[in-house]
């Protein structure tokens, strides 16, 4: 792909953030919270950009179709284990959300799991580790304290 002609952009902004334009196109597209490498990858195949392509060459129509592309990734017709939310809880309806979306859906899932009182909910509510770690000598809050060893 030609470079010459295109204009470079320091900083470009895609679904709200701000991208340093030195990155390569899946790297850049990563910062935005939500998207990963292999995501950010599957849009730039979809769309026909070159991944290798630093993200301050994107001309104003590219980062348009980026940006489309991003808010609803449901229409690029990507495989559903690619996106984060699969059967959302209200509508049953995979799902990939992007940006304060995310955290907004993620704290109400654990207020819900906190209201209802499940397991994760009592281990959320109580500030303690979730997902099955050992915590007899990790997660500790406060001061670090070491081994005491009897005399």
């Amino acid at each position: 792909m030609a470079m010459e002609g295109r204009q470079f952009k320091y900083i470009v902004r895609i679904a709200g953030t701000d991208i340093d334009g030195k990155l390569k196109l899946p790297y850049g597209l990563a910062e935005i919270k939500g998207i990963g490498y292999t995501t950010a990858l599957a849009i730039a195949r979809i769309l026909g950009l070159d991944p290798d392509m630093r993200i301050g060459f994107l001309t104003e129509e590219e980062i348009r179709k980026i940006e489309d592309a991003v808010k609803d990734l449901t229409r690029l017709g990507l495989p559903s284990w690619l996106y984060n939310r699969r059967k959302d809880y209200e509508t049953g309806l995979d799902k990939h959300l992007i940006g304060a979306d995310l955290i907004f859906h993620a704290r109400r899932d654990i207020e819900r799991e906190i209201r209802i009182g499940s397991w994760r909910g009592v281990r959320h509510k109580l500030g303690l580790k979730v997902r099955g770690q050992r915590t007899a000598t990790t997660g500790r809050l406060g001061m670090t304290v070491g081994v005491r060893k009897k005399r």
